[in-house]
C-alpha cells in the first residue's frame, strides 16, 4: 500500500494535476501513456487534490478531464502497491476491505465536493474510469467514448460504487446489465439512459465542457451549492450503507482465486476458467 498520510505530490508523480482559472478548478488524468489507468496513489492524489479545492473560494466549478485518447481504461495493473499481502486469507480479506474503504472516504471527498463537477469524457472510460465519471454532477461524452464496467469478466465486483450510480441514474436493470456483462456502451447509448448528458464531436469536447463549466460559475454560489446538495441529498439515499457492503464485497473478490485466475486470463489473453472460490 501507500502512506496514506502523505498530503504531498512529488513532482513527475502526477496522477492528476490542478489548474485554478476564473473560477474554474481544471482536474486533469495526465498519464496519457498509460491511458490514464488509476491505482491506490491516484486515490490518494485525488483525495488531496479534492481537499485544496473544496475550501478554495475562489473555486466555483470543477471540470474533470483527461490527457490523450482515453479518459481512464480502467485499473493500472502495473502500479506499484497494486497487491495487499496478509499471513491468512481473513487478514489479507481485512486489509484489502479498509484499503477499499479508504479509498470511498477518498472518493466520498470528490463526489461531495460543494462545487459542481463537470466531467469531460473521450475514448475508453472503462471500469474505474467509469466509475469516477459517474461521481461528478455533469457528464459530457465525445462520441468516441466507450463505456464498460468490465470488472466480473476478470472474477472481481465492481468496488467503488459505479453499479450503484448507475441504478440511480438508469435503474436497477441496466446496472445489473452492465455490470454482470461487462458490454460495452458507445456515448449515445449513455446519454439515452441518462448516464451522460450531451455528446459532441471529439474536436467539440474541450470547448463544451468548458462553456458548461464557466456557465455553473456565473450562476450564485450559495444558491448552486444548495442545488447541489438537495439532489445528492435525494438521489443518494441508501449510498452509504450500500458502499460499505460494496467494500466488503470487493475485498472477497479481490482475495479469491477467481480474481488469481481472471488476471492470469486476461494477461495470457485466453478464456477465464472460473470456479466460485
Amino acid at each position: 500500500m501507500i502512506d496514506t498520510l502523505d498530503r504531498e505530490i512529488p513532482e513527475g508523480e502526477e496522477r492528476l494535476s490542478l489548474r485554478v482559472e476564473d473560477g474554474i478548478a481544471v482536474l486533469t488524468l495526465c498519464r496519457p501513456e498509460k491511458l490514464n489507468g488509476w491505482s491506490w496513489e491516484s486515490s490518494r492524489q485525488l483525495g488531496v487534490l479534492a481537499d485544496r479545492i473544496r475550501f478554495d473560494e475562489g473555486v466555483r466549478v470543477v471540470l474533470l478531464r483527461a490527457e490523450g485518447r482515453a479518459f481512464c481504461a480502467g485499473i493500472d495493473v502495473t502500479a506499484p502497491g497494486g497487491g495487499i499481502t496478509g499471513r491468512s486469507a481473513a487478514e489479507r480479506t481485512q486489509r484489502y476491505a479498509e484499503g477499499v474503504r479508504w479509498a470511498h472516504e477518498r472518493f466520498a471527498v470528490f463526489a461531495g465536493l460543494p462545487q459542481p463537477v463537470v466531467a469531460a469524457v473521450q475514448g475508453y472510460c472503462l471500469g474505474f474510469g467509469f466509475e469516477l465519471a459517474l461521481m461528478a454532477d455533469v457528464r459530457i461524452a465525445a462520441d468516441d467514448a466507450v463505456f464498460a464496467l468490465p470488472e466480473a469478466g476478470i472474477g472481481v465486483s465492481v468496488d467503488a460504487g459505479g453499479d450503484l450510480r448507475i441504478a440511480r441514474d438508469a435503474g436497477a436493470g441496466w446496472a445489473k446489465y452492465l455490470a454482470l456483462t461487462g458490454r460495452r456502451i458507445d456515448a449515445a447509448t449513455a446519454e439515452r439512459l441518462g448516464l451522460v448528458q450531451l455528446v459532441t464531436p471529439p474536436g467539440d469536447l474541450e470547448g463544451a465542457g468548458r462553456e458548461t463549466a464557466r456557465a455553473i460559475a456565473a450562476a450564485a454560489p450559495l444558491a448552486v451549492r444548495a442545488i447541489k446538495r438537495n439532489v445528492d441529498a435525494f438521489a443518494d439515499q441508501g449510498m452509504a450503507a450500500a458502499l460499505d457492503r460494496t467494500a466488503l464485497a470487493a475485498a472477497l473478490t479481490l482475495t479469491s482465486e477467481d480474481a488469481r485466475e481472471g488476471y492470469a486470463a486476461k494477461a495470457a489473453r485466453r478464456p477465464p476458467r472460473f470456479e466460485g472460490r
